[in-house]
């Protein structure tokens, strides 16, 4: 599989890996659905964050997930790490707590 990459279409930084993340979640009907190229941190950031229920019922575009209060923290701190930056990632505590 061939590696692209490009500018990340959430936090906007360039030369960055870029990895497909469907809008709407494929579980939730997005399989044919619209997507968005997103860094590996951003991408990870999202799904750590969100429910694929929440991301389908309101975060179901770039522009939402940009403004979105919880992932706008992450972009600000992102935005300053370099394209090669390895950021480690964790669950937040509060999805943790929605999935059980």
């Amino acid at each position: 599989m061939k590696r692209r990459t490009g500018q990340c279409e959430v936090c906007t930084r360039n030369e960055v890996e870029l990895t497909e993340h469907h809008l709407i979640p494929k579980e939730e009907g997005g399989t044919h659905l619209q997507t968005a190229m997103l860094c590996k941190p951003c991408h990870k950031q999202i799904h750590n964050l969100y429910t694929n229920r929440e991301l389908a019922v309101r975060l179901g575009t770039v522009k939402k997930l940009q403004n979105d209060e919880q992932l706008k923290k992450f972009i600000k701190f992102i935005r300053k790490q370099p394209s090669s930056a390895r950021v480690k990632m964790r669950k937040s505590n509060e999805k943790k707590q929605r999935r059980k």
